[in-house]
């Protein structure tokens, strides 16, 4: 049985996929939207399902959305409350790490614990044989037809490389690209994910929600903090975090004014500082959370913002780990950051081949292949896996 969307020469072969079941984590954006369109299309038996994840967000306008496009697709909605869970596993660690000095990242945590962990085991409880999300990443990456429309949901028995393992690659359109989030999945939740948009661009998203009818096509992005929304930050960890004032002072030690807490900043910040008058943009280059004092650099050109070496931890080899160390890889330390050419040591050490601006305790390091190999194969933009960044 073949369908066809005649407007993008989009041929789906359904015969393949019917009876597999698959939970949509539907958010009420776009981005979620279309991927359950897709599935839908493609034979899935799907079902959408949309996240409670922090208080007052019962009845928001997302969930409306999400249930105004499951009812345009024709397919069974479900609301699964997961306060608490989001609570104990990505609220609570972001608190301890800010606490601590360290800048954490909340959506790397709310993908490992919430949308790939209790999501994904209550999926399959439920008889689920997949879930899909709508992150721009791609898993066992398709042939690439640039400008032509695909689908690139992948067959219902996962494919394989030799080595035996899933990979992810970075998505088709770069400036959306999600890996740097996904660094914590393992083969085992790969195997039961499908990320049906990641041979897209974000405006042919927008125009397939179109040609859906879907409500959300023309819906603005989300911001903010996962599953809490578009706020102003420094307003909402005051709420969680006590007030310690503190020196600033630049990188010669001359006072310059001061702060509200080291907790409350991070590396690289420029916004919110509060001290004009400076001839020069500043920014955050170092903190101290035992002494409370903030170190700046004057001007993003100052030596004392950029760092050639990093030690980080909790390791996860999303495509196995490297057969031997040093290791030639290419990294990125922050969401959006181009490559960068990197050495990884077995002890944990990643040296640059230049030096990198605003690295942040607490934050991701995340690897894909060398740029050498990604100029000679076809899978170059492979994510290798990634760490959390100790020193």
């Amino acid at each position: 049985m073949t369908k066809y969307l005649q407007r993008y020469n989009i041929v789906l072969f359904m015969d393949k996929v019917l009876n597999k079941k698959v939970f949509v984590a539907m958010s009420g954006g776009v981005d979620s939207s279309v991927a359950a369109a897709l599935l839908k299309n493609e034979g899935y038996d799907v079902t959408g399902v949309h996240m409670f994840c922090w208080e007052g967000c019962e009845n928001n306008e997302d969930k409306q959305d999400a249930l105004c496009v499951a009812a345009v697709l024709d397919i069974p909605f479900l609301v699964w409350d997961f306060k608490k869970e989001y609570r104990e596993a990505v609220f609570n660690y972001m608190i301890r790490e800010y606490a601590a000095g360290r800048t954490p990242n909340p959506d790397v945590m709310c993908n490992k614990e919430i949308k790939f962990g209790v999501f994904l085991k209550r999926a399959l409880e439920a008889g689920a044989d997949f879930i899909a999300t709508g992150h721009y990443v791609r898993r066992d990456k398709t042939a690439r037809l640039p400008r032509v429309l695909t689908l690139s949901a992948g067959a219902p028995t996962p494919t394989r490389h030799s080595r035996g393992f899933i990979s992810l690659f970075s998505a088709r359109d770069t400036s959306k690209d999600q890996s740097y989030f996904l660094w914590t999945l393992t083969q085992d939740q790969l195997k039961h994910s499908i990320f049906p948009i990641g041979d897209y661009l974000k405006s042919e998203v927008r125009e397939l929600a179109k040609k859906f009818n879907l409500p959300t096509a023309e819906k603005k992005d989300s911001q903010g903090l996962c599953f809490v929304g578009n706020i102003d930050f420094e307003e909402f960890i005051k709420n969680y975090l006590p007030k310690k004032i503190g020196q600033v002072v630049d990188s010669f030690g001359k006072t310059l004014g001061s702060h509200d807490g080291a907790h409350f900043y991070t590396i690289g910040q420029r916004r919110g500082l509060n001290l004009g008058g400076q001839p020069r943009p500043i920014y955050v280059a170092q903190k101290n959370a035992e002494t409370n004092i903030l170190v700046m650099a004057n001007g993003q050109a100052d030596p004392i913002l950029y760092r050639s070496e990093l030690i980080f931890s909790n390791a996860n080899w999303t495509a196995g780990e490297p057969s031997r160390f040093p290791a030639k890889v290419s990294a990125r330390v922050r969401y959006r950051q181009p490559l960068q050419r990197a050495t990884i040591f077995e002890s944990g050490r990643v040296i640059f081949d230049t030096p990198q601006r605003a690295v942040a305790i607490g934050q991701s390091v995340v690897f894909y292949l060398p740029a050498e190999v990604s100029a000679k194969e076809d899978d170059g933009d492979k994510m290798l896996g990634g760490g959390v960044i100790r020193t």
